[in-house]
């Protein structure tokens, strides 16, 4: 189920109404197709209402709906970076630009479509009384379609409910690296705040510290080095927000680099595509006695960057951060 609420802005009429799925679909980056096939609940000003409802401006809106289902997921044969595999768990280096699971835009070349061919499964048919889950087999955690590097699936339904519990209660360690403009203002910190969607851009999210609005989120942060205008920076999740670590190090003026959503193309690094990267991911596995712990390989680009960082640039670090013996390191 998808929420939506915003209050209409008077700005947009002249003097004129207009029905509510097209406003929706003009501000709300949500086409009307998408909310009549999925529509479940809309309410103006609290009152329950229909999509052709007509607005005027000024009135609060909240709407529920839901993304269409695939009518069937179908193997694939996409090659898969295994890092680690057995009876229970299939660890994978996912590459930058792959879809962790069916979605709308993208029912097809997902690590879902190439876990069911890797594990030699058949078509999923989707009822529509079916759960969501059914759409992501195995799926108990993601990373961004952008975002490369480890993420643990689970081959059973068993090891699927062990795994979500331990990421629902955060006992699982989930390490990044990102290559970030700018410079930290310490060498180490937390970032805590909370994080509620754009609503300028609903494809964004931004920060917050109204504990009453969005949800909390927490990272921890190191910076290895600065390079003239960039940095290079191990960050630790401690809560699993979308988009967290990304809109967090925008917060503290260091968007990653490659960022289209949080960032500017860079005029040194034009190319550059999102500079961020799941490197390690420590979690414990069914009938083993302590965590284990799996590691994805820097990636082709990064490394690019960070050996011209190195030969164009003299490496410094930010202060030493004065609340140190407060932060845990990562």
């Amino acid at each position: 189920m998808i929420s939506l609420s915003f209050t209409v802005d008077k700005a947009f009429f002249e003097g004129d109404t207009c029905r509510l799925d097209v406003y929706a679909a003009k501000t709300q980056n949500v086409s009307r197709s998408r909310l009549k096939n999925g529509f479940k609940k809309l309410t103006v000003n609290g009152k329950e209402v229909r999509l052709a409802y007509k607005l005027s401006g000024g009135e609060k809106v909240e709407l529920f709906y839901e993304d269409p289902v695939a009518e069937d997921i179908v193997p694939e044969n996409i090659p898969l970076d295994i890092i680690y595999e057995d009876n229970s768990v299939t660890v994978v280096n996912k590459r930058q630009g792959m879809v962790t699971h069916p979605a709308c835009g993208n029912w097809s070349g997902t690590l879902v479509n190439a876990l069911l061919y890797h594990w030699k499964r058949d078509s999923i048919c989707v009822e529509s009384n079916h759960k969501p889950d059914v759409l992501r087999p195995g799926i108990v955690h993601r990373l961004d379609k952008d975002t490369s590097g480890v993420i643990i699936t689970a081959r059973t339904k068993e090891t699927e409910d062990f795994l979500q519990k331990q990421f629902q209660e955060r006992k699982t360690k989930k390490i990044y690296i990102a290559i970030v403009k700018g410079k930290p203002p310490y060498r180490t910190g937390d970032i805590k705040t909370q994080i509620v969607r754009d609503p300028k851009n609903r494809k964004r999210f931004t920060v917050s510290d109204d504990p009453s609005v969005g949800k909390f989120a927490w990272t921890k942060y190191c910076c290895f080095g600065t390079y003239g205008d960039y940095s290079l920076m191990k960050l630790c999740l401690k809560t699993g927000r979308t988009h967290q670590i990304r809109v967090h190090l925008k917060s503290i003026g260091c968007p990653i680099l490659g960022d289209p959503v949080y960032s500017r193309k860079d005029s040194v690094f034009k190319d550059a595509t999102l500079m961020l990267h799941a490197r390690q991911l420590t979690i414990m596995l069914p009938d083993k006695k302590k965590p284990s712990v799996f590691e994805a390989p820097l990636p082709v680009r990064f490394k690019k960057v960070i050996r011209f960082l190195h030969e164009h640039s003299a490496k410094t670090l930010p202060p030493e951060n004065p609340m140190k013996e407060k932060n845990a390191a990562l």
